[in-house]
């Protein structure tokens, strides 16, 4: 199983990107998927989450102006962001807990894609 993250860059303050993450590989099942940051000298946090039901849940800093979403069929999260800030900047991170057989289920992660946001 692979995670592929595309979609970072850099953006000017008050911007707007589209990250994409696409699982890939033996692949029976997928449960939640989601997005995670670390700037440097940081941790590694959670920005958004999104079940199979389409649940979500946000980040603090980051509701009302970062919205995940799904497609079941293609495997693919995604992570709208406007009004992007200076304190946004960081490597994004993918994640999906997958069950690669009917029972066997573990979290995988992507690269990491990075955004930077500075006019």
């Amino acid at each position: 199983v692979q995670l592929q993250a595309s979609g970072g860059g850099l953006v000017q303050p008050g911007g707007s990107l589209r990250l994409s993450c696409a699982a890939s590989g033996s692949i029976v099942s997928i449960n939640v998927m989601g997005w995670y940051r670390q700037a440097p000298g940081k941790a590694r946090e959670l920005v958004a989450t999104i079940t199979n039901t389409g649940s979500t849940n946000y980040a603090d800093s980051v509701k009302g102006r970062f919205t995940i979403s799904r497609d079941n069929a293609k495997n693919t999260v995604y992570l709208q962001m406007n009004s992007l800030k200076p304190e946004d900047a960081a490597v994004y991170y993918c994640k999906a807990y997958i069950a690669n057989t009917p029972f066997r289920w573990n979290d995988y992660w992507g690269k990491g894609t990075l955004v930077t946001v500075s006019s």
